[in-house]
């Protein structure tokens, strides 16, 4: 696979919707032994990366730009910041949240899992950016915003449906929106 390894800038092509700069990330996930089992939460790993700054984690996340899907721009996101591949799945959600830097922008946030099937040696961000594996209580903990904890806690509900039985990969509530603001 050839891709660019230069990260996109600017807003020019920032989507808005309402007011609200339109973001897109995701989770990338793996299993640590490569295969799914029934013990979720403790076969079940999360990559999270820093912040530009160093001065926390997230998952990786963006601007979603009217040249793309939101699917398109999550992985475009995630390869830019995080430096992997994988197979895209549906959206967990999405969040309305106010930014407490830069003014206090608002936003709206999709959030997809990435089933990780590639790890790249280098990246765009790669120089930026650190990226760590973690088990899922650690990403909850060390997660800087509230609603990427809420959208892993339905990644996890999703996979421990599908491993119950549910094998549609649907979730219910992929589509409500979630208007709490952040504190």
């Amino acid at each position: 696979m050839i891709m660019d390894l230069v990260s996109r800038t600017g807003r020019d092509l920032q989507r808005y919707n309402k007011g609200r700069r339109l973001v897109v990330g995701c989770i990338p996930y793996k299993y640590k032994d490569g295969e799914r089992g029934t013990l979720i939460e403790e076969e079940l790993e999360v990559m999270v990366i820093s912040t530009q700054r160093g001065h926390g984690k997230l998952f990786p996340k963006g601007g979603w730009e009217l040249d793309e899907s939101a699917e398109e721009a999550a992985s475009r996101e995630t390869i830019e910041e995080a430096g992997v591949l994988g197979n895209m799945e549906p959206e967990l959600g999405r969040w309305r949240f106010k930014s407490k830097g830069g003014g206090g922008i608002h936003h709206e946030a999709y959030m997809f899992p990435l089933l990780v099937t590639e790890q790249l040696e280098s990246w765009p961000e790669m120089d930026i950016r650190q990226r760590e594996w973690m088990n899922v209580t650690e990403a909850r903990q060390i997660c800087k915003h509230w609603w990427m904890k809420e959208a892993l806690d339905r990644l996890v509900e999703r996979l421990k449906s599908s491993s119950a039985g549910n094998q549609t990969g649907e979730d219910d509530d992929a589509s409500e929106l979630q208007e709490t603001v952040e504190p």
